[in-house]
């Protein structure tokens, strides 16, 4: 056996480069190729349990319409927060729930700005009272969007405010309405869930 010099240890990462170099990229492309990939192969669509309380987040829970499916993309449940995103055929059936300070006067007016600031966005007639069978008091009102129309709702439960967004082509959202109205009135706010 010989001995180790530093010429030996300086000329180490030389010896080693191209392997290192080919791993490296190998795993670049498993990155960069592979996973996107990986994802378009996973489908974005999710069944949910028909007639079941899904949880959006903070303690909110609503029962989703039948036929309704989760749409992982648009949905991130968590402790204080949450949003939830529905799709039948081609409409959106959104929830978003948030800490909010303010009272239900305020989170209306502040979800129609958001509304209004949208390029082409304009609310439509006027907001009416609603309530969820949970007690939940809050507002309604309708938006248009040129080829697309929407009905937006806005509870506030303990510090929490609760949106809900729905979206479609007039023909589909006329048709799905009802029954996106009465998941929207099973909204239920638990505190410490």
């Amino acid at each position: 056996m010989g001995r180790v010099t530093r010429r030996h240890l300086t000329d180490l990462p030389g010896t080693l480069g191209l392997p290192v170099a080919l791993a490296t990229a190998s795993i670049l492309a498993v990155l960069a190729f592979g996973l996107p990939a990986l994802d378009r192969a996973v489908p974005a669509e999710r069944a949910v349990a028909s007639g079941r309380p899904y949880p959006v987040g903070a303690g909110v829970t609503v029962v989703p319409p039948p036929g309704a499916v989760l749409d992982v993309t648009g949905t991130r449940p968590g402790r204080d927060r949450g949003t939830v995103l529905f799709r039948l055929g081609m409409v959106r059936y959104a929830i978003d729930v948030e800490p909010f300070d303010g009272d239900l006067t305020a989170a209306a007016l502040r979800l129609r700005h958001r509304i209004t600031g949208i390029n082409g966005h304009q609310i439509t007639g006027t907001q009416l009272t609603v309530s969820t069978a949970g007690g939940l008091a809050g507002v309604q009102g309708g938006y248009t969007s040129g080829d697309r129309d929407g009905r937006y709702a806005v509870f506030v439960a303990n510090g929490l405010t609760i949106e809900v967004m729905v979206s479609g082509d007039d023909t589909e959202l006329g048709r799905l309405l009802p029954a996106i109205d009465a998941s929207t009135r099973t909204l239920r706010y638990e505190q410490g869930r």
